[in-house]
């Protein structure tokens, strides 16, 4: 596997909404799909970015599970083993399959905690239930889909399966990128341009906020800046 660690570490200097303009920049079009779609629950310090390879699994916790006892806590171990192993630093992405009406909250203290002093990985990003809010751990940053007070009968149903978190569609090893704002999944083929793309962005964006940080800017100034803007950003 390719060595990421260098680019990874650049990515955590910056938020979700700069990696997305990134993401577009390096494929030299509008038009990238791979965000989640709706305001989300951030667990998590404010500044905080979670950055990773994903390691994926379904969840449901609605209504009481069909399956023996057995069965379901052999299932357990197993995500456990998985989410233990796989590429680092690692992400867990987890989908509720209950959608709109999951209740079952699969992440609160315990399994914040377990997943990053245990398994290692950075946090959670789901589009499911998180409790315990105020117990969380600030190492282990959470993205959400709602907050609830029970674990009604959350257990798991698949592991390593491709994941779709609010329109954000996730395969197991995929590189995510998440914090208050949202995740995203950046695309394996932008990755060689990905960095020289953040850096034409944050030069094309400085040549308006560079100006308007120093004080009033004219309209006639102005437009000469967003046209120059526009021609960097190309």
């Amino acid at each position: 596997m390719t060595d990421h660690s260098d680019l990874i570490a650049r990515l955590r200097r910056f938020d979700t909404p700069t990696i997305c303009n990134a993401i577009e920049m390096a494929q030299g079009k509008r038009g990238f799909a791979g965000f989640t779609r709706r305001t989300m629950v951030w667990a998590g310090p404010p500044e905080a970015r979670v950055v990773g390879f994903a390691r994926t699994a379904r969840i449901a916790g609605r209504t009481p599970p069909e399956e023996t006892p057995a069965t379901l806590r052999a299932r357990r171990m197993a995500y456990f083993e998985a989410m233990a192993t796989g590429p680092r630093p690692g992400v867990a992405v987890i989908e509720d399959m209950d959608g709109e009406g999951a209740l079952g909250a699969w992440w609160g203290e315990l399994h914040a905690r377990v997943h990053g002093t245990v398994f290692g990985l950075e946090g959670a990003v789901t589009n499911g239930v998180v409790r315990d809010l105020g117990d969380l751990p600030e190492s282990f940053p959470i993205l959400a889909g709602s907050i609830g007070p029970s674990h009604g009968f959350v257990h798991v149903r698949e592991i390593g399966t491709p994941v779709t978190i609010h329109g954000l569609q996730v395969g197991d090893g995929d590189l995510i990128h998440s914090d208050r704002h949202g995740a995203v999944v950046v695309p394996p083929e932008v990755l060689p341009r990905l960095e020289a793309a953040i850096d034409r962005l944050l030069a094309a964006e400085g040549i308006v906020l560079g100006p308007l940080q120093e004080g009033p800017v004219s309209l006639e100034d102005f437009r000469k800046l967003w046209a120059a803007f526009e021609a960097a950003r190309v």
